[in-house]
């Protein structure tokens, strides 16, 4: 029987926590499910803990050479049986009754999409706020691209939505050729939802809380460079070659690129200072003042609010390996 999930885990030194992922994939209430566990080249024990579960309950595959998360992920994504795909990194973890009630929003709309909210877990294993008011997520109901766009504008987002972790009916992703840009380590999740959205899929809001994330010491601040944000200005630009955008859309993604390349330029700003550069510092200066801008609070406070705008679905930060 064809499953009703595919849960694909993409694993990358995460011996510490995927059997906690695999477990609540396995607990889920109410749905038949299929897990797949993608290890893109562990060097710790995260490949026989997989290994360690029946094969008929959890899939591993080794993957002979590191290809990042969207790559880790993909795999999966060509091996998944279920009519919904769920990726889940391989530090968190989902509540038993998450899939079921994302399914059938989704279905009674109509919908190849499904969001819901995240719970926000420390290392220390203290529960903080949810990711976003539930009363923010029920006036949404559902998420166009001019929306999802918008909320991933760096510095004017009210809430970031890269952080979102949707479900997709498999069918849909087939049918329109959609994988995740195995060239990202960072937003590779927010493109993949952009291109559903721009490729007509509706995405159905489930105000509820399913997604337990959990936030670890590697904090993407420590590891976002400037070639991450060049990489993303990168991906926009095919993006904007090969989908269309309604005025609403086209606007919000006119905000985004600016906002990238104020970024850019700020972290290029805080490389020269760093390394001492002062002059290289200057002409990043004059070349965009929005840089200096940037630099009105605390570098490091500063980097933490650029970081906070990325989606932090895997790479060196959360999940897969780079």
């Amino acid at each position: 029987m064809q499953p009703d999930v595919t849960f694909v885990i993409a694993a990358y030194n995460s011996e510490l926590t995927i059997e906690r992922a695999i477990a609540s994939a396995i607990a889920q209430r109410d749905v038949s499910v299929e897990v797949i566990v993608v290890d893109d080249q562990s060097r710790d024990r995260t490949l026989d803990l997989a290994r360690s579960y029946p094969e008929d309950i959890v899939r591993v595959v080794a993957l002979e050479q590191n290809r990042g998360p969207g790559g880790a992920r993909n795999v999966g994504l060509e091996l998944a049986r279920g009519r919904w795909v769920a990726v889940l990194d391989s530090d968190d973890a989902v509540y038993p009754g998450r899939i079921c009630t994302m399914i059938d929003r989704a279905e009674k709309a109509g919908a190849a999409i499904a969001v819901d909210n995240l719970q926000v877990v420390r290392e220390d294993g203290v529960a903080e706020e949810t990711m976003f008011p539930a009363d923010y997520l029920e006036g949404l109901s559902e998420i166009s691209l001019a929306d999802y766009i918008a909320g991933n504008v760096v510095f004017e987002s009210r809430f970031n939505l890269g952080y979102l972790k949707p479900i997709f009916q498999r069918r849909f992703l087939n049918e329109n050729g959609l994988r995740y840009d195995e060239s990202l380590i960072i937003g590779e999740d927010y493109i993949l939802l952009a291109s559903a959205l721009a490729k007509g899929g509706k995405c159905v809001v489930e105000p509820t809380t399913g997604y337990v994330y959990h936030i670890r010491t590697g904090s993407i601040s420590r590891v976002l460079e400037s070639h991450h944000v060049e990489a993303m200005r990168k991906a926009d630009l095919v993006f904007a070659r090969t989908h269309s955008m309604d005025a609403k859309a086209a606007a919000a993604f006119a905000r985004r690129t600016r906002s990238l390349r104020k970024a850019a330029s700020f972290l290029s700003l805080v490389q020269h200072i760093k390394a001492r550069s002062p002059l290289k510092a200057v002409w990043t200066a004059l070349s965009d003042p929005a840089a200096v801008w940037h630099m009105g609070m605390p570098i490091a406070v500063r980097l933490r609010r650029v970081a906070a705008q990325f989606a932090v679905g895997a790479g060196e930060v959360k999940g897969a390996g780079s």
